[in-house]
């Protein structure tokens, strides 16, 4: 057992990305208008923006990760730069008061603000209940901010639009890895979300972005709905549990933002903390890295393998799907990671056989 364990932690991490030689961007360009599904309209504009943001990320424009955008995006909004969202003003409204209350902002302020008179002679209460996407949906939300008096103070952190555009890809990420964004632009990078050309270019750095050592492209899509590594962590979760007998949410979240207190996945890690040599800062520390590929290498994520490895009698897989429930105020019946995964790799299947 102890030369199964040693001989995990001394090895390597494969697959680790290299720099990529860039494409011949007409050759992209062509390429894409052939993997372009029959619904996707100004074919030449799409193909366009998607070989932007591949240069620009300097990520491979090979037929699977060309694919694996155009399921995305298939997926999410079926070709639409800007979908539109059923009774998206009525989920707006309710999602506003739930985050009022949350930060203890009387109802009354909120009605008070929205009841304001705006440009057009409409209050802007009744212009929310009549938007119909969610650019719409945040420019509005932007102007009650700037115009209403105390709108920023009032309403300042309640904006209910998250996620937006052709890949519907969180604006807080957008945000965080807006440099070397290739577009001159005018407004914030809220609003190059909501456009074609930046909800693309930051929707393939969510899906594309990090290196990973998966064998298929479906963990990818379940990471881009749970978040970068859930697969891999998931995977790890499970063979944590095998070994420990402790039951695991399989979420792929190793250590909960913020938290002092250890969660289960920490509780169950100390376990073998005498086993693998291992005391509770440094498994907090490893647990840790759990947002990078570096976590492989640990000496957690290495030792727990080869403990369940050698109790199964076969490696057990490095990549499993999340078992998350989705939670939107869009979503109005039971939908799981799993479910997003596989429909968007029926998409990514149809396409690698264009």
């Amino acid at each position: 057992m102890g030369v199964v364990i040693a001989l995990a932690l001394l090895q390597g991490c494969a697959g680790r990305r290299e720099p990529t030689p860039q494409a011949d961007p007409a050759q992209v360009r062509a390429q894409l208008m052939r993997l372009l599904p029959a619904q996707a309209r100004d074919r030449a504009g799409w193909a366009d923006d998607i070989q932007t943001a591949f240069q620009a990320q300097g990520l491979e424009p090979s037929q699977s990760n060309l694919c694996a955008v155009l399921a995305v995006t298939e997926q999410e909004s079926t070709f639409n730069a800007d979908p539109q969202v059923p009774n998206l003003g009525r989920i707006a409204r309710e999602e506003i008061d739930r985050r009022a209350a949350r930060l203890h902002i009387p109802r009354l302020l909120v009605d008070g603000a929205l009841k304001t008179p705006s440009g057009n002679g409409q209050s802007y209460q009744q212009r929310l209940l009549s938007v119909r996407s969610e650019r719409q949906l945040s420019e509005l939300y932007d102007e009650v901010i700037a115009r209403v008096p105390l709108g920023k103070t009032l309403l300042g952190g309640l904006n209910p639009v998250r996620t937006g555009g052709p890949m519907q890809v969180s604006v807080a990420f957008a945000e965080r890895h807006a440099q070397g964004y290739p577009y001159s632009q005018a407004g914030s990078i809220r609003q190059e979300v909501f456009s074609r050309r930046g909800g693309m270019y930051f929707g393939i750095a969510h899906l594309l972005g990090y290196p990973a050592n998966y064998d298929r492209q479906l963990y990818r899509f379940a990471d881009f709905n749970a978040g970068w590594y859930a697969s891999r962590n998931a995977a790890f979760q499970a063979a944590l549990s095998q070994v420990t007998g402790v039951q695991l949410a399989l979420d792929g979240d190793l250590i909960a933002p913020g938290a002092i207190m250890p969660g289960t996945t920490e509780q169950a890690a100390r376990r073998l903390g005498a086993k693998l040599g291992l005391r509770n800062p440094q498994i907090r520390s490893q647990l840790e890295q759990g947002t990078q590929l570096d976590f492989e290498d640990s000496r957690l994520y290495a030792g727990v393998f080869a403990l369940a490895d050698a109790a199964a009698g076969n490696p057990l897989p490095r990549a499993v799907l999340p078992g998350i429930e989705l939670k939107s105020p869009k979503i109005t019946r039971k939908l799981t990671t799993a479910w997003f995964a596989g429909r968007v790799d029926e998409r990514y299947q149809r396409c690698m056989r264009r």
